[in-house]
């Protein structure tokens, strides 16, 4: 009695290693895009952009849809909390939110 050795198809292997190659670039992906990269240099109002790195300062910088360093009330009404409390938060009235205002704003321990 012979045993047949059969092989699995070779359609499965090669499906499992894209599959593996696809999972790993995108986790690599992932991992690059939520590192921001690094920020250096003047922010838009020639002022010098303090690094996110605290989770305050990375929602400020999402939320911050045109970079001029202030939220409007409509920016920040992509952050529900901090929209809500717009004029709460707006401590110089001046209509936006300045980065000072918001961070103090969603943690009230900061300078």
């Amino acid at each position: 009695m012979t045993v047949k050795q059969r092989r699995t198809s070779f359609s499965f292997d090669t499906a499992s290693l894209l599959l593996f190659a696809a999972l790993s670039m995108g986790g690599a992906a992932t991992a690059f895009a939520q590192t921001g990269g690094p920020s250096f240099g003047p922010g838009p109002s020639g002022a010098a952009k303090p690094a996110a790195s605290s989770p305050a300062s990375q929602a400020f910088d999402r939320a911050d849809a045109n970079k001029d360093g202030k939220l409007s009330p409509q920016e920040a009404a992509t952050l529900p909390a901090v929209g809500n409390r717009f004029e709460q938060l707006d401590t110089d009235k001046d209509g936006a939110l300045s980065r000072e205002e918001f961070e103090k704003g969603v943690n009230p321990q900061a300078k």
